[in-house]
């Protein structure tokens, strides 16, 4: 495993994208799978009504045959790469069912908020079941120390949380132009090195094949979008960060690599809770993007900004398991 393989990967998955975003997006505008765009968000928005969704389904579909090539050409198949396909694949689907409710059947809210819950609910207790019988370690380490603890039984709530409440968080930080395409790229870059780090090059290389993916998707996808992931692209992520996680034993690290989603997420429980106790807002608007956004922040500033902050989360992230 070398340089050379994490650069085709990268540039392999990159480009299926490129490729396939130029068929998908009129295919996609001839369905009328346009985004409905919310009357309470920013009325800058609104213009942005029709642009084609659910290009989720080129980021799947780049990362899993690109996964799947170079884990024939380099190395051999794991239960890993099966696990983070499944969750990612899983989540994926949910969120089109998503997608599909709101531009097909005119339901601009899409799944309801128990609907969805049960969903990734069934798809995180199916993962820890093969979780189980592969006899994956239930240690948790804390970053920077030499503290673990061994949660055993008890480590299927971890997973539940960490898989339903992180795909929401990355779900919330798709809201602008190129927002989660950038901090998702950098995100997975950063475990990718971390899981390089560990010899677990199965999973390096799904990350690799993610980074590249999203990459590609950044093209179309930045401002002025010409097309959006939608839940299909938002949730898949969210789910596959998570697991990749999961399965390098850097759970905690995630709040700090996945810093931005962690932040977006807080501006939101924030906001709830500020507003039913006190009647106040803290925020213009939640999630946090769209308070730079009404401050009179540019949407490219905003999105910029965010990618920035994602980086040097992602480098102290590295570095805490890395050097310290």
């Amino acid at each position: 495993m070398n340089e050379k393989v994490i650069l085709f990967t990268a540039g392999l998955a990159f480009i299926i994208t490129v490729v396939l975003s130029p068929i998908f997006i009129p295919f996609l505008r001839r369905l009328k799978f346009g985004q409905s765009i919310r009357e309470e968000g920013p009325k800058s928005h609104q213009k942005k009504s029709g642009t084609p969704t659910m290009g989720g389904l080129m980021i799947l579909l780049s990362l899993s045959i690109t996964t799947f090539v170079m884990s024939d050409l380099f190395f051999e198949r794991t239960a890993q790469t099966y696990l983070l396909l499944f969750v990612t694949i899983g989540y994926g689907l949910l969120g089109f069912v998503d997608d599909f409710i709101k531009v097909v059947m005119k339901r601009n809210l899409g799944l309801t908020s128990k609907q969805k819950l049960a969903g990734q609910l069934l798809i995180a207790l199916i993962f820890y079941f093969f979780f189980q019988h592969y006899s994956i370690s239930t240690v948790v380490s804390i970053p920077g120390t030499d503290v673990s603890i061994d949660l055993g039984a008890a480590y299927i709530l971890l997973i539940i949380f960490m898989l339903v409440g992180g795909s929401n968080a990355v779900n919330l930080t798709d809201g602008l132009d190129g927002l989660l395409a950038g901090t998702a790229a950098i995100a997975f870059g950063a475990y990718a090195v971390l899981a390089w780090n560990q010899g677990q090059y199965d999973i390096a290389i799904f990350n690799v094949a993610v980074v590249g993916a999203v990459l590609g998707f950044l093209v179309f996808n930045a401002h002025p979008a010409k097309v959006f992931m939608g839940d299909t692209g938002s949730l898949a992520l969210g789910g596959a960060i998570v697991t990749v996680a999961i399965l390098t034993k850097l759970e905690i690290l995630l709040v700090i690599i996945g810093g931005v989603f962690v932040i977006e997420t807080l501006s939101v429980i924030i906001q709830v809770i500020s507003f039913k106790t006190t009647g106040k807002r803290v925020f213009r608007m939640s999630p946090l993007h769209h308070h730079y956004e009404l401050i009179g922040w540019s949407e490219w500033r905003v999105v910029v900004t965010f990618w920035a902050v994602g980086l040097l989360f992602a480098i102290l992230g590295i570095y805490i398991e890395v050097w310290v």
